[in-house]
């Protein structure tokens, strides 16, 4: 069974008939500040199943319980005490689930509609990556050709320097 065991969750098993929530209550309250108490009741007589849950506020109060009370005697019970697994339901993998099929309905689209906004902005941030590399390489076409332009411009011709000496009159 692979289901997530509940750490501030206990399972007593092995109660006595006489045993209520209350008693259940005070045998483990000298561990910590239980949050909840449950015996679970067979609805044909209206008596609890011999086993009950017990909740702590903390994880280690739990673990205090469990490693004192399993095997201690109650009402003349050996009890049984675990760490509890999630409550099961029909449904899901081999028959059983944890919750019921729609209990993540809201989650499953909450992570659709993040999905989709982060596709939207990944789409985006490409666009812009695309635009300012585009622009890049304008900007530095732009560049060469004003610099083959000022080559052009600032190149002196020897010869045509030469040239130009020799045509001026003699000022001499």
């Amino acid at each position: 069974m692979n289901q997530a065991v509940q750490k501030n969750t206990l399972y007593v098993g092995g109660l006595a008939e006489e045993v209520n929530e209350a008693i259940l209550h005070a045998a483990f309250i000298p561990f910590g500040d239980i949050k909840d108490v449950k015996t679970p009741l067979d609805q044909a007589t209206q008596k609890h199943r011999s086993f009950g849950f017990v909740t702590f506020l903390e994880r280690e109060d739990a673990i205090a319980a469990m490693d004192n009370m399993d095997g201690a005697e109650l009402y003349g019970r050996v009890l049984t005490v675990n760490y509890a697994l999630p409550e099961r339901i029909k449904g899901g993998e081999q028959g059983w689930a944890a919750q019921p099929i729609w209990a993540d309905a809201d989650t499953w689209f909450e992570r659709q509609q993040q999905e989709e906004e982060m596709q939207r902005i990944q789409a985006e941030n490409r666009a812009a990556m695309e635009a300012a590399e585009e622009l890049h390489r304008k900007k530095m076409a732009q560049e060469r050709e004003g610099e083959k332009e000022d080559d052009t411009a600032t190149k002196v011709d020897p010869m045509a320097m030469a040239e130009a000496e020799a045509l001026k009159p003699n000022s001499s």
